[in-house]
């Protein structure tokens, strides 16, 4: 009898528990939609709306490359604009683009859960907007959407940059809460109820571990909008993200060497996150055309804490891009802004 007591109420108070979360998400959710307003413009892509900033450099040379930013995982297109918008503004034309899923941009989990979804989307972008020589640069996740961008649409990538990247198979997995919050059923609850209020509160340590052993920017959460990952369906999208990508990686790896473009990897050599050894140094191997630069006393976010070698860095790429023969071929007109669609 005392048995079915305690577990009669151990039940009650989770389900109050998941009530009172359930509901804590739906207002904060509200709060973060009406502080976090999209200010760059959409294009309808695949079935959903992209969300992309694009600066074009008024006096860029026509045979110069579009340089398209990649964000990682848990972030948003914010994260690279912060550091490089203002490195290039007026120099080159720069596209930054959240990923579908992330940011203010949509998804369709079932055609954008993979990284051949991703790129595709990507892709796509560059087909609306005209972009058809880019030079791609991924950060951690997007290194990994940007190898298969080169793979499956080479004909819009002239070079590429990995920063931090992930890209082979590692041991272990992931943490749980990413498995959990990607499954059918049990991830739309999980996301609905939990996740906002735990995030909430375990992202200003987080931010410690990706930025280590630097310290994150001033204000860094609040000017890439970071409350906008807490949301449960991007939370859920950035999860599932996260839990495929293992396998993923393990098949897309056996291609890397029909990649031609010139390449460069950046990664910081006391990276926490992934492992230069297994991910930077793979790349570096399997790439025909890669160079790689290690980072001393650098982590997970060189293009924060050492935005002057990395900008030097990508300025290196962009001569070698322009130096391949035939790169500039019917590269002439400029890429135009389009309206929101």
């Amino acid at each position: 009898m005392f048995v079915v007591r305690f577990t009669m109420y151990f039940l009650l108070l989770i389900s109050i528990i998941l009530v009172l979360s359930a509901a804590y998400t739906a207002w904060r959710v509200s709060q973060i939609s009406s502080a976090h307003q999209p200010d760059g413009s959409f294009a309808e892509i695949d079935g959903v709306k992209l969300h992309y900033h694009l600066f074009t450099a008024d006096n860029q040379d026509s045979e110069a490359p579009v340089l398209v930013f990649i964000h990682g995982a848990s972030g948003n297109a914010y994260d690279p604009m912060i550091t490089f918008k203002d490195a290039f503004d007026g120099k080159y034309t720069t596209l930054f683009v959240d990923r579908p899923g992330l940011g203010f941009s949509e998804r369709d989990f079932k055609r954008h859960s993979s990284l051949e979804g991703q790129a595709g989307a990507i892709a796509g972008l560059l087909e609306h907007l005209d972009i058809k020589k880019s030079i791609v640069v991924g950060h951690s996740f997007g290194a990994a959407v940007t190898v298969v961008l080169a793979l499956t649409h080479p004909e819009r990538v002239a070079g590429l940059a990995f920063i931090a990247p992930v890209s082979h198979p590692w041991p272990g997995g992931v943490d749980w809460h990413y498995s959990v919050a990607a499954l059918p059923i049990v991830g739309e609850l999980f996301t609905r109820t939990l996740t906002l209020p735990l995030a909430e509160r375990l992202a200003p340590a987080a931010i410690l571990r990706v930025f280590a052993p630097g310290q994150a920017p001033e204000r860094y959460a609040e000017r890439i909008n970071l409350p906008l990952l807490y949301r449960p369906q991007t939370f859920r999208a950035n999860s599932t993200d996260i839990a495929t990508l293992k396998p993923q990686v393990t098949q897309h790896a056996k291609s890397y060497h029909k990649i031609r473009q010139p390449a460069v990897v950046v990664t910081g050599a006391d990276d926490t996150i992934v492992w230069p050894s297994i991910h930077s140094e793979g790349l570096r191997r399997d790439l025909p055309n890669a160079e790689l630069i290690v980072l001393e006393k650098a982590g997970h976010m060189p293009h924060h804490l050492h935005n002057e070698k990395v900008i030097e860095t990508l300025e290196t790429l962009i001569e070698r891009v322009m130096a391949v023969p035939g790169q500039g071929e019917g590269t002439a007109r400029k890429p135009q802004l389009r309206e929101p669609a």
